[in-house]
């Protein structure tokens, strides 16, 4: 860790007090992590989120009022967005699910060890995913178990016609992408440089109309159900 650079700013979102209070101080106890305001719901989210533009923005999924898939969709049609991280006690794969379609770069759950709620801001911050393999595993099945058999076949429909504009490498890199590779893993399944990767992934991004490497996962995941 750059240990010059700026502290990750964070504001930390849920309605149970205790909750924020357990995270600020797991958070403030760190010299490249701070906490520059909490909220209590989503309403109260967008209005402190525009006015201290943190870094990451710790969302919990359930709350009164505004929920935080609600909140994150608001928040990330800003400019110049905050990368957003879902609390989650898996009682909502749903919203977890559509938030991650929306945007949001993860989800952890609220037990989670604390040096790994940590790690898991420190990775948002940088603008990379976090999926443990349990919360993906319960993702994923919420993924594949919706409301009606005609959600599904749209849903594989929609996501099959945009992987159809891709290369077969492309499509490679978007299926390793989807098991949960990074770069490294990714150019040694292909046989390519990470440069070559990099370069993939940047034509995925362009092509898909995605932000982040979890939104072409859940196209993957999508199209091959």
């Amino acid at each position: 860790m750059d240990t010059e650079r700026e502290p990750v700013r964070v504001v930390i979102v849920d309605d149970d007090q205790l909750v924020r209070m357990a995270l600020r101080l797991v958070i403030d106890g760190e010299p490249d992590l701070t906490v520059v305001a909490e909220a209590p719901d989503g309403d109260a989210a967008i209005t402190v989120v525009d006015e201290q533009r943190p870094d990451v923005v710790l969302m919990d999924v359930r709350m009164p009022g505004r929920d935080g898939l609600s909140t994150t969709r608001e928040l990330l049609t800003r400019p110049a967005p905050p990368r957003v991280l879902m609390l989650t006690t898996f009682d909502s794969d749903d919203l977890v699910l559509g938030a991650l379609h929306a945007g949001a770069l993860g989800f952890v759950l609220k037990d989670t060890q604390p040096l790994r709620i940590l790690d898991a801001v420190r990775t948002v911050a940088d603008g990379n995913p976090v999926l443990s393999p349990a919360a993906t595993a319960r993702v994923i099945a919420a993924a594949t178990s919706p409301h009606s058999s005609h959600a599904r076949d749209s849903s594989r429909e929609a996501a099959r016609k945009q992987l159809s504009t891709l290369t077969e490498r492309e499509l490679d890199t978007a299926r390793a992408i989807a098991d949960g590779l990074g770069n490294p893993e990714i150019a040694a399944r292909l046989h390519i440089s990470v440069a070559t990767v990099k370069a993939h992934i940047g034509n995925l991004f362009a092509k898909l109309a995605v932000d982040n490497r979890v939104q072409i996962a859940l196209l993957v995941r999508d199209a091959e159900e």
